[in-house]
């Protein structure tokens, strides 16, 4: 099978998250698309991250009718922070029998040479890249599909900040996912 790997904090996963995962699936000759949470972001501060087992949960919830979608906890058991060059060498190994690739957002593509061992995700990996806010930096490279897609802007970080405030969230997050939020008191 042909699996296209999502990596996010997902803190929490939202509606921006499943749109693009579903028109990725949809828009490619993936089979599957795994969200992958990831413990911790080597380029991104911890602050605000709620337990990446509510992280999981929440991913479980949002995806739980849809049979293309799968939530891995592979990073949880991996070293801190989370590389992707690593989480791609174990599950290659793990499941020799598929093929994987990556979803990455447009801004995040000119911080690709920031990563660990980049050139090796590139020479060895597709990479579906979806259109975020802001101007593209394409990088030229036969392994890098540009994907039309929806321009999402919802952010993670102003989901907490309404829920922190009190505000309304509803569209923005599956049913489930909000109500989980609600029931554990996450985010506030």
């Amino acid at each position: 099978m042909k699996i296209g790997l999502y990596f996010g904090s997902f803190n929490p996963i939202h509606i921006g998250h499943l749109i693009i995962a579903d028109t990725l699936h949809d828009q490619t000759d993936l089979d599957q698309v795994w969200f992958v949470v990831s413990p911790q972001n080597p380029l991104k501060k911890r602050q605000s991250l709620i337990h990446e087992f509510d992280r999981l949960k929440m991913v479980e919830l949002a995806i739980e009718d849809n049979f293309h979608f799968r939530a891995s906890d592979v990073e949880f058991s991996m070293p801190k922070p989370s590389y992707t060059i690593d989480t791609l060498a174990y599950l290659t190994d793990q499941y020799p029998q598929h093929q994987f690739c990556l979803f990455l957002g447009s801004d995040n593509l000119t911080q690709l040479k920031r990563w660990k061992n980049y050139q090796m995700i590139l020479d060895n990996h597709e990479i579906f890249v979806y259109p975020r806010p802001g101007e593209l930096k394409n990088i030229d490279h036969p392994n890098i599909k540009m994907v039309d897609a929806p321009l999402l802007d919802i952010s993670a970080t102003f989901i907490r900040k309404s829920i922190l405030e009190g505000k309304s969230v509803r569209y923005l997050l599956p049913d489930g996912v909000a109500e989980y939020i609600r029931d554990k008191k996450l985010y506030l």
